[in-house]
């Protein structure tokens, strides 16, 4: 029985992620979510306090959310949470149509029938999610994100370069931001699209060319939906 107990907790403790990647994630989902604002100042003491973490773990997890340009590091002034500005999102955009474009057109090439089954299955969870959203206005939730950005994801998956894959997910999680902070403050009707399902058909028909296109299309359309709300959100602070 003491030998049981021990191998249960070795079990356990290999389960649990280690305490900088626990807290990484859940600074990470405060910052893509808006919990902090943008440009908000991240105070380890106050960190510390809200999530229990010491300061070791605290300030590794905020570096490595610094290399992925979620939040800023002055080393005098310490670590803020990235600007929301069009310049930053034209960045971005520049960056996903440079690489994510590219990057389907080799996982087309090189995919086989485990990676269409991947990228099926992952267009049907976010088709399942998406019909259960009413109508209108909506802040996205958390369900909708993480399906959506591993429907993205699926259609890079059989890409051969890892770079390419680790440096586009990045990308789309700093677009995560611009995406949350558009849907707060959309006052028009939400309007349902089917631009997922044509990129997957295009995709799973192998035809690369009319699939690059529309993935290009739907990165430019998300730029230009939150241009139009961070102009809104300008023109109300003037």
């Amino acid at each position: 029985m003491h030998k049981i107990r021990i191998m249960y907790k070795k079990e356990m403790l290999a389960r649990t992620p280690p305490l900088v990647d626990q807290a990484f994630a859940r600074l990470r989902h405060d910052v893509l979510t808006g919990t902090f604002a943008a440009g908000a100042k991240l105070k380890l003491d106050e960190l510390q306090t809200a999530y229990g973490f010491s300061s070791s773990p605290l300030r590794e997890a905020l570096s490595r959310l610094a290399q992925e340009g979620l939040i800023r590091a002055d080393e005098r002034r310490g670590f803020r949470v990235a600007e929301i500005s069009p310049e930053d999102l034209a960045d971005i955009t520049r960056m996903r149509v440079m690489l994510d474009v590219p990057a389907l057109r080799e996982s087309i090439a090189h995919g086989d029938d485990a990676w269409e089954a991947l990228v099926v299955g992952a267009y049907h969870r976010l088709e399942k999610v998406e019909a259960r959203l009413a109508d209108g206005p909506v802040v996205l939730d958390d369900d909708w994100t993480q399906l959506h950005a591993a429907f993205h994801l699926s259609l890079l998956a059989a890409c051969p370069s890892e770079r390419m894959r680790a440096w586009s997910a990045s990308l789309f999680d700093q677009a995560e931001r611009y995406r949350r902070y558009s849907a707060r403050f959309r006052k028009s009707a939400r309007r349902k699209s089917n631009e997922h399902r044509k990129i997957m058909d295009a995709t799973l028909r192998r035809d690369a060319d009319t699939a690059c296109m529309l993935l290009e299309e739907h990165i430019l359309g998300t730029q230009r939906n939150v241009m139009t709300i961070l102009g809104a959100a300008r023109k109300e602070l003037a």
